[in-house]
Parts: C-alpha cells; sequence; structure tokens
C-alpha cells in the first residue's frame, strides 16, 4: 500500500460515504481513487480527496443529482458556489409548485366534505373584460373573456397569435353552462386545458405552427372559489383588504433566472428575453398548467391581465388604479388607459371582477 493512502473502508468511515457509494462514484468518473491496487484490485485513496468525497456527501444530501454534482465538482470554488445557490433556488421553485398543488388539493377536497359547502354563505361576482391593441401593434392578438364562472385572458404569439388565444378561450366556455360534475373541480380544470390546447394546436395547424402559440390564465368561479388555471405570462392580482397580492409566477426564461438568483429584478425588467416564454399552448413548449383555488371573500377584487400592462405599470399603480375605480368596468378602462398612458407597446387585455355576497 502506498504512503499514507486509505482503504476503502477506512476512507468511508472519514468522509461519510458507504463503500458501495464510493464504488459507484468512481464508476462514474465522480471520485476516483487514487491508486488501485494490481494485485487485489483494492481502491485505494489519499487524504486529500476527503474534501472532495464530503461536498459530494453533502451535494446528495440536497438531492442534487449526480451529473450536476460532477459538473460541481469541477468548477472552481466561487462558480461552484453560484451553481449550488441556483440549483437550490429551483428546488425551492420546484417545492413551493408542489405546495400550490398540495393546497389546491385539500381546498378541493374540503369542499367535497357537506360540512364544509354548507357553511359557505353564498357569494357571487360582478365583473368586466376589455381589451385593446394599444398604440404600437398593428393588431390585437390578446383575448379577454368574462362570465358568470369563467374569467380569462390569452396572450397569442407568432403568426397565428390572434387564432391561438381566441380558440384557447374558446374551449373553456362551455365551463359557463356544464357546471361542476361528478369528476369535481380539479377534473374540469385538467379536462379544460387539455381541451385548449388541442384547440390551440387545430388554430395553428397551418402556416409555421411551431410559431404560433398562446398563453392561457383562466380563472373558473364555483360559488364560493376561484380555481385558478395558469400557463405563460399573464397574471392574476388579487386586491383584499386594501394590499395587492400577485398570485401567479411567470413562465418565463427570465423569471427562472430570477428564481435561480442569476439576475436581479432591476436587470429583469429590461432583460431582452423577459418576454420568452417556457410554458406555453401550442408552440411545442411545456403546457402543464399551475392550478390554484382561492376562497373568496366578499370585497375581494381579482385582475386578470395579459403582459402588456405590467411590463410598462407598477405593482403600485396598478394597486392604485384598483382600489379607486368604482366598477369593474371603470376599473378595465382605466387600466387600459394606464398602460396606453405609459408608450402602449403591447396589446393590453384585462379582466376585473369583484366578488359580492349575493342578495
Amino acid at each position: 500500500m502506498g504512503m499514507g493512502l486509505l482503504t476503502i473502508g477506512a476512507f468511508a468511515k472519514a468522509s461519510r460515504l458507504s463503500p458501495k457509494a464510493l464504488r459507484l462514484y468512481d464508476e462514474l468518473g465522480l471520485l476516483p481513487p487514487a491508486r488501485v491496487d494490481p494485485v487485489t484490485g483494492y481502491r485505494l485513496y489519499a487524504p486529500d480527496q476527503l474534501e472532495r468525497a464530503r461536498l459530494v456527501a453533502w451535494l446528495r444530501r440536497l438531492g442534487m443529482p449526480l451529473v450536476r454534482i460532477r459538473h460541481v465538482c469541477s468548477l472552481d470554488a466561487g462558480a461552484a458556489a453560484r451553481e449550488i445557490r441556483a440549483f437550490w433556488a429551483r428546488t425551492e421553485a420546484d417545492f413551493a409548485a408542489r405546495r400550490d398543488l398540495v393546497a389546491f388539493l385539500v381546498g378541493h377536497l374540503e369542499r367535497e366534505d357537506p360540512d364544509m359547502t354548507a357553511a359557505m354563505s353564498p357569494l357571487s361576482i360582478r365583473y368586466a373584460a376589455g381589451s385593446d391593441a394599444g398604440l404600437v401593434r398593428e393588431t390585437n392578438q390578446d383575448t379577454a373573456y368574462a362570465g358568470s364562472r369563467l374569467l380569462a385572458v390569452a396572450d397569442g404569439f407568432g403568426a397565428g397569435g390572434a387564432p391561438a388565444s381566441a380558440a384557447a378561450v374558446d374551449a373553456l366556455k362551455h365551463l359557463e353552462t356544464d357546471g361542476v360534475p361528478a369528476g369535481g373541480l380539479l377534473d374540469v380544470l385538467a379536462d379544460a386545458v387539455e381541451q385548449a390546447e388541442r384547440a390551440v394546436h387545430g388554430a395553428v395547424r397551418t402556416g409555421s405552427a411551431e410559431e404560433a402559440g398562446t398563453t392561457l390564465t383562466a380563472m373558473f368561479w364555483t360559488g364560493s372559489q376561484l380555481a385558478l388555471a395558469h400557463i405563460g405570462d399573464c397574471r392574476v392580482y388579487l386586491l383584499r383588504d386594501g394590499e395587492l397580492f400577485r398570485i401567479t409566477h411567470d413562465h418565463t426564461v427570465v423569471q427562472a433566472m430570477l428564481d435561480e438568483g442569476r439576475i436581479g429584478p432591476e436587470e429583469a425588467a429590461s432583460h431582452p428575453q423577459r418576454s420568452m416564454l417556457v410554458r406555453a399552448l401550442g408552440s411545442g413548449a411545456d403546457g402543464t398548467p399551475d392550478m390554484r383555488l382561492h376562497d373568496a371573500r366578499p370585497g375581494d377584487r381579482y385582475l386578470l391581465c395579459s403582459d402588456g400592462l405590467p411590463t410598462v405599470a407598477s405593482d403600485g399603480e396598478i394597486h392604485r388604479v384598483l382600489a379607486g375605480a368604482g366598477e369593474p368596468e371603470r376599473a378595465v378602462r382605466e387600466l387600459v388607459a394606464l398602460a396606453n398612458g405609459a408608450g402602449g407597446p403591447d396589446n393590453v387585455s384585462c379582466v376585473v371582477a369583484d366578488v359580492v355576497a349575493s342578495a
């Protein structure tokens, strides 16, 4: 045995990695031994390999895949730290998405409980929708819709963007009359998004389909709750008790970079890829929706809008208009005017819905 080298057993004990794990990491080229005995085939490790071995052990405890660990271990300390931070930011974002789904499922099941349903006070919504081409674009590829059960905004893109957004929203309109069948709300939303995706593919089948598609953000009113399905970068805001909350997460390249800590909010606002989507319908992108359930309260005001509004208007300005405008129709008009007053560089669509106690 070479001077100072450790057997796999001794190295395993010192590094808190099992001999089985060490053999696997050797096969993957992640942590090869310093020497392999030519006669016995025993793996021998140098003491200065312990630091890397412990780093591998800690990264495995974080749940980092082995391929990414190998990449981290190839970097200098500063770059490795940034890569670990980015990995953990993505992990936290994935955890937040699962937490939202858990909340959705719990809320859905509680609503199926007769005791919970009986305790709910009757509520209704007042609503308005508006869409404008803005001051720069020649056409309007947005679609906005508001009805007694369905609220929706879609932002089309590419050569077939306008028919794509219209098809996505039209595919949901049966929710206005069908109600919630025995399968329940979760199935209704999942089925509706699948129908919308098929409709979008049908609408953009001719021409350059790979460059056409749409975002889709829709809320379905159940009588006491609003169920949200969200794909893309339209947004939903909630004004409750005077405070404004944003309740959707943009599915964009820039938002992913923000989540991973690669850029800051100031850089994101002017980033050239700020409108590049990672989720959409009809473009070959991931069409998986975020789904959430919101218990409505009398006095709540919801805003669904295309990105033409938040691109040019701050949350503070949106808050001011939503809190100051009376009826939903007026709020919609003022929000569209706010976007156009800031140059109107994009189409802008808004849906405003107020939750009120039923008479």
